[in-house]
């Protein structure tokens, strides 16, 4: 099970600011854990898409694998004034 962060936006949708998901067999990249939660939460989909990932506190591109130790982070973009 890896524990995934996610902040602003996609929390609000969640309804929870961390939520777990399983690894199932051998590791998953930044984009099947994408889609997946796409799948669980449909209206975070758009904005998931343009979110920024972290493996470890490091950021991580879409293939990048993540092991079931591994904390995930999704950090949508930010605008402001």
């Amino acid at each position: 099970m890896i524990r995934v962060l996610l902040f602003a936006g996609l929390a609000e949708v969640a309804g929870a600011s961390e939520i777990h998901l399983e690894v199932g067999q051998g590791p998953l990249s930044i984009e099947t854990v994408r889609e997946k939660l796409s799948l669980r939460y449909p209206a975070m989909a758009d904005l998931l898409g343009k979110s920024m990932a972290a493996i470890n506190q490091e950021y991580a591109n879409a293939s990048d694998l993540i092991r079931e130790t591994d904390e995930v982070a999704f950090i949508p973009p930010v605008s402001g004034g």
